[in-house]
């Protein structure tokens, strides 16, 4: 009788360990499937970006490129594509400071990185900075302006060995979201 149960018991524990290996495997195969899935739908509405020569501009970017540039050292250009979009980055260096313009495909302008020196900032905006960026060194201020209007100041900051960015508002306050 006990050699009977204990059979039966070794049936059902075979079985019950069974279905838990292929519970098991199915849960790993769809979380692997699901990560996949989520890394291919981050990927492509990733930035890309890819350096060219000036030669590979649309007309009309060659054209906004050459006006936007005058009294400027251009220091390349380069094909960025985001969300779907493709833009057109100049970067130059006017006055010794660095100053980057991307555009669309028309060659209207959609946003302006631009060097600051950090002197002529306004005392708002060096201090909230200064709070954002803690007990870190600022190396480095941009201006961002999107579609004509300044969004939001940006500085490079150092902090030992690492380099991170932080960003505040045109008035040194704190932005809802980063541009």
């Amino acid at each position: 009788m006990h050699r009977i149960m204990r059979e039966r018991f070794d049936e059902q524990s075979n079985s019950v360990r069974e279905n838990l290996m292929s519970n098991h495997i199915g849960f790993k195969a769809c979380f692997l499937f699901a990560t996949m899935v989520v890394a291919a739908s981050l990927l492509s509405q990733e930035q890309t970006e890819k350096k060219i020569a000036a030669s590979a501009l649309p007309p009309a970017v060659r054209k906004a490129a050459a006006e936007q540039s005058k009294g400027a050292t251009v220091l390349g250009y380069s094909k960025e594509t985001e969300k779907g979009k493709t833009y057109y980055e100049l970067e130059m260096k006017r006055d010794g400071l660095s100053e980057k313009i991307l555009m669309d495909s028309t060659g209207a302008v959609t946003e302006i990185e631009k060097e600051v020196p950090t002197g002529s900032l306004a005392p708002a905006v060096r201090e909230g900075l200064q709070k954002a960026a803690g007990e870190g060194k600022i190396v480095k201020v941009e201006s961002l302006s999107k579609h004509g209007a300044l969004v939001a100041y940006e500085a490079q900051v150092r902090k030992g060995s690492k380099t991170s960015e932080v960003q505040v508002g045109p008035d040194g306050g704190t932005l809802a979201h980063e541009e």
